[in-house]
């Protein structure tokens, strides 16, 4: 079994989608291959994992499948970091500048609402944000960043152009 979703960025939607089973226990397996096409238009940030269920759990798809899908959001959840590095090493946001607007910011990080107590709608770290302040770098990359000899302040800085 093999499952291929496109992923688009930033707004994490499911702009492709395509199973194929090459080795399957039934004749029949392959019968759900298409329904696996109500993946596009969906996207991968919160609520995917129910949303999935809902679709393709049970008798409504393959199990093998299926779990393969719900795997792949969190990998692809986790790139997120590494795609905005990138863009800002090209000196690119999402409208092609560097200056992202209030609602792009809003964007970048929505998907964690309520995820979490530090998330927490009306927590600090979202307060923060909403009032215009700046992401930190996770707390891995804080001491990454250390154990090369850079200063974590300076982490904007090392990602430009």
């Amino acid at each position: 079994m093999q499952l291929d979703i496109e992923v688009a960025f930033p707004t994490l939607e499911i702009v492709e989608a395509a199973v194929r089973f090459e080795a399957h226990p039934n004749d029949t397996c392959p019968n759900i291959v298409d329904h696996y096409g109500k993946l596009v238009g969906l996207s991968i940030a919160r609520g995917f994992t129910h949303r999935v269920r809902e679709l393709f759990g049970g008798p409504r798809g393959c199990t093998h499948t299926t779990a393969l899908l719900q795997a792949m959001a969190p990998v692809a959840m986790q790139c997120i970091w590494s795609m905005r590095a990138s863009q800002a090493r090209r000196g690119v946001g999402a409208t092609g500048t560097t200056d992202p607007t209030p609602e792009q910011r809003r964007m970048m990080w929505q998907m964690n609402l309520d995820t979490c107590h530090v998330w927490a709608e009306d927590g600090e770290q979202v307060a923060m944000l909403e009032a215009g302040g700046d992401f930190e770098p996770p707390l891995f990359a804080r001491e990454r960043l250390v154990k090369l000899g850079l200063k974590p302040e300076d982490w904007r800085s090392r990602i430009q152009p």
